[in-house]
């Protein structure tokens, strides 16, 4: 197989290469069985045919010279006494002259050759078309002439051409009934893998307690152990880690505290203060809120991965929570609520979705050049948030990985832990909604939160 058809088939997918593997297989076959029994009964119907057109032809052949020798002056009559169908025609040519059991027949009709064979004493026959009918002309020699009898073979062509269809229709019959076996067959057959990838897509959706069900299949038991194992070795690293951050979180929020009141001490003072010492106080408050900035999100994370923080779902209009939240964080009126949008009703976890929009607007203001706007639009069952920056915008490459923890959008360094964004993705997929960035018309980027709320 060349490569280009190689890659066109590997397109299919296993599922379809299954499918089309037997569907193809059934048409082989139907093909060739088809083919067989078209050979096997076309000429066996044939052949009886003929076999039955000589043997009547050689009886009237014997019962003809018995009454000519009897009555010879009585040709026509004894023709017509002859037993033969209605559609059968039979010529005889005796002393030189011809005689027909049918007004219009004539030895025209035979070929010459036929006629000399059989006047030169073998018997012989031909398929000929007579009047647009296909018959079959058989023909005996007899003693001083040329007996000859015409059989239709319209019921065998007939019987031939229905055979033709109904052995085609039968085969596409088949390559369907191949098709939906195919099918089936696949559909047991990846029935472990459909399994495989709904507990690795829940896994992979924050479910750590999703595992693999062998079914009691014993090909399967190792790949689901294994898989297993592995999830469950996965679970017991990602707790760990949890318990680590969330106990480096704690550890610090104390000292950072303390700290943060000891600036306000010194900040209190400053006038006091060498001129010189100014600007290392401003930089080291600007890092110290920063600093608690991170201890926070470090919390926050630790919590969600630890599952200590349940989701509180409430009814909500997400258009004024929206609105206040960016407000709120941006300082200034930023937010657009679409009219379509503004009675929107959700069963949202009002604390994450503020701390989403609040992740969003600080994101745009410190690494986005800018906030330019917050709208909030209608969107099927739920609403779309969009928040536009004047920045950049982000490389298609890095528009997944900058929703990890501690991602950068860029290969430059930037302020911040890298945990906003991806607590964004996390209290937003635990709203069963979905989050991205985009290129924002005229420049720059949108990050596109799609919330339908969550079951009461």
């Amino acid at each position: 197989m060349k490569r280009g058809s190689r890659r066109r088939w590997s397109r299919l997918g296993l599922r379809g290469r299954i499918t089309s593997s037997f569907a193809l297989l059934a048409l082989g076959l139907s093909a060739l069985l088809s083919i067989l029994v078209w050979l096997v009964v076309s000429n066996y119907l044939t052949a009886q045919r003929e076999t039955t057109a000589v043997r009547q032809a050689q009886v009237n052949v014997v019962g003809l010279e018995r009454s000519l020798q009897n009555r010879p002056e009585q040709v026509p009559e004894i023709l017509g006494d002859l037993p033969h169908d209605a559609s059968t025609t039979i010529l005889l040519f005796r002393s030189g002259r011809w005689y027909s059991t049918a007004l219009v027949s004539s030895p025209d009709r035979l070929p010459a050759e036929l006629i000399d064979l059989v006047r030169g004493g073998t018997a012989a026959t031909q398929r000929l078309i007579v009047d647009g009918e296909p018959v079959l002309a058989v023909g005996e020699p007899m003693d001083g002439g040329a007996y000859f009898e015409l059989f239709p073979l319209t019921e065998l062509d007939q019987a031939l051409r229905a055979m033709s269809v109904a052995l085609p229709a039968g085969a596409v019959v088949t390559t369907l009934l191949g098709a939906g076996l195919g099918r089936t067959a696949a559909r047991q057959a990846l029935a472990p893998l459909t399994a495989f990838n709904r507990v690795a897509g829940a896994i992979a959706r924050g479910d750590r307690s999703a595992r693999l069900d062998s079914g009691g299949d014993p090909d399967l038991a190792d790949l689901a152990r294994s898989f297993n194992e592995t999830a469950s070795a996965l679970q017991r690293r990602l707790e760990a880690d949890a318990r680590f951050t969330a106990d480096v979180a704690h550890e610090l929020r104390t000292p950072v505290t303390t700290m943060l009141n000891s600036l306000e001490l010194l900040a209190d003072h400053r006038d006091q203060m060498p001129a010189g010492a100014h600007e290392p106080l401003d930089l080291l408050t600007v890092d110290l809120h920063r600093f608690q900035h991170m201890v926070k999100d470090l919390l926050e994370m630790s919590r969600a991965e630890d599952r200590t923080d349940n989701l509180v779902p409430e009814p909500t209009r997400i258009g004024e929570l929206v609105s206040r939240a960016a407000d709120r964080a941006a300082g200034r009126t930023v937010t657009f609520v679409s009219p379509g949008a503004e009675q929107v009703e959700l069963e949202v976890d009002r604390r994450r979705i503020v701390q989403v929009i609040a992740n969003l607007v600080h994101n745009a203001e410190i690494h986005g050049g800018g906030l330019v706007r917050v709208a909030v639009e209608p969107y099927a069952a739920g609403v779309r948030i969009f928040v536009d920056d004047a920045g950049p915008g982000v490389p298609d490459d890095r528009r997944e990985r900058i929703f990890e923890r501690f991602a950068r959008a860029t290969g430059e360094p930037t302020d911040g832990a890298g945990l906003g964004l991806a607590i964004v993705a996390r209290h937003v997929r635990l709203h069963h909604g979905r989050v991205w960035v985009e290129d924002r018309p005229g420049g720059g980027a949108r990050f596109v939160v799609e919330l339908t709320g969550t079951s009461p």
